[in-house]
């Protein structure tokens, strides 16, 4: 229930502590405001240890109990983060989610029998996660990712559906979507349904170990991840011959998740994605963007057999096979790039972009560095980052933003360096692409 396209694992550093004040010497150097929704002193009250927390999430993803289980799958699945709006009361929906075609609101699924789920039977909510299809008969959208949800096991919605009943119920009207005609017609998503979904269930392969089809399981249900990491067609449909290859949308790009070594997990380790799953950062990488979200809410808070079974699967994932990259040239580019990252960026990455890794990551052999779209890196450039704060990483270290004080061109320079220096090999960047992603982040900004 992670909002469609929100997904991604940034690992472009994280240059400074996150205490909210200006760095000295650097008058105007904003450090990106914390969200209230990732709170440092929440993560303090999560237990009275991280080896507590992790004995808990494992209890209650063990439990026989409807309830306990079906919270730790609200868990897995970050149910919460898309339909609890920032600052309303948790589940009741009414969270606006962003796609390319307007805004869709997510739905109340607290027990109120009149705006949440109170009236919806066992079977019909079985049927909504399954097929896509809502309690009145009406096709939902893939917002809601039924099309990773129809994996779910039949014993798992109904501890789901336990949980979200057993929560207090809030009466919350969900607004009316914002779509264009004829997107905003329902019937539509019968078309869509019929292009491109079918439902389904989860198959073990025998072949495979219980952990990696466990980690299967949860990418490809639960944890939704490919309604991020997998690359989309003209209709926000998943082009399923590029599955967890990743994927542009909410102007981040999603990591590519297969065994590609530059811009893949072809050079983690599977303890690198427990360590960046469990805390939001390892030695190669800190999450950024909305990944933080995902982190805070749901993978921090995740059994360590879980985790371990994720990096099992993702580990397993082989390589794309797409052609290399070709790294820029141009000596007066690179050069003008390399005056801009010792000037702005070597302090922190250093000047070999070894960083200090699980602080400032380094830059070297960085996958997010190195991704084909490089919308990632120049955003975190444009706006900074702040890391999220968990239960053995409690500290959210930040990067301050540098649209004050890069042109395009400059950021096009210090990036395309970057990508072509310690052993990257990444396409170069150009002016004219920070200058449609910094107008797309104005013009949503609000």
């Amino acid at each position: 229930m992670r909002r469609l396209g929100v997904v991604t694992m940034a690992a472009v550093g994280l240059a400074t502590s996150a205490t909210g004040q200006t760095p000295a010497g650097g008058a105007g150097l904003a450090i990106p405001p914390a969200s209230a929704e990732l709170s440092t002193a929440d993560v303090a009250a999560w237990s009275l240890s991280p080896a507590a927390a992790a004995a808990a999430a494992a209890a209650d993803a063990a439990s026989v109990d409807p309830v306990a289980h079906g919270r730790y799958l609200a868990t897995a699945g970050n149910c919460g983060d898309c339909h609890t709006n920032p600052g309303g009361a948790a589940y009741a929906g009414a969270r606006p989610i962003q796609t390319p075609f307007g805004v869709i609101y997510s739905a109340n699924i607290t027990p109120d029998p009149e705006t949440g789920i109170g009236g919806v039977s066992p079977d019909r909510f079985y049927r909504a996660m399954h097929t896509g299809i809502g309690h009145l008969g009406e096709p939902l959208y893939p917002a809601f990712p039924y099309t990773y949800f129809t994996h779910i096991s039949r014993r798992d919605s109904d501890d789901l559906r336990a949980y979200l009943m057993s929560l207090p119920a809030v009466r919350q009207a969900k607004p009316a979507n914002r779509l264009p005609f004829p997107l905003n017609v329902r019937f539509v998503m019968r078309i869509w349904n019929a292009l491109y979904f079918r439902p389904g269930s989860f198959t073990p392969d025998p072949a495979k170990s219980e952990a990696w089809n466990r980690g299967a399981y949860l990418v490809t249900g639960p944890g939704h991840c490919g309604a991020c990491h997998t690359p989309k067609n003209l209709l926000v449909a998943d082009k399923t011959s590029q599955a967890l290859q990743g994927g542009t949308l909410d102007n981040w790009n999603a990591l590519n998740l297969t065994g590609d070594l530059r811009d893949g997990l072809g050079a983690w380790s599977a303890d690198d994605v427990v360590q960046f799953l469990r805390t939001g950062r390892n030695g190669r990488a800190s999450a950024s963007g909305n990944m933080t979200e995902v982190i805070y809410n749901s993978t921090s808070r995740m059994s360590e057999a879980d985790l371990r079974a994720i990096a099992i699967y993702l580990k397993d994932l082989p390589p794309s096979g797409r052609p290399p990259q070709t790294a820029s040239t141009d000596a007066a580019a690179l050069g003008a790039g390399q005056a801009i990252y010792v000037d702005t960026c070597a302090a922190c990455h250093r000047t070999l972009g070894r960083g200090d890794p699980g602080y400032f990551p380094p830059l070297g052999g960085d996958a997010a560095v190195q991704a084909r779209d490089p919308t990632t890196i120049l955003r975190i450039i444009l706006q900074g980052a702040r890391a999220t704060p968990t239960p053995e990483r409690p500290t959210p270290l930040a990067m301050p933003p540098f649209a004050w004080k890069l042109t395009d061109q400059q950021v096009a320079d210090v990036t395309s360096y970057v990508r072509a220096s310690w052993g990257n090999a990444a396409s170069p960047v150009s002016a004219s692409q920070v200058g449609r992603l910094r107008r797309r982040l104005h013009e949503s900004s609000p």
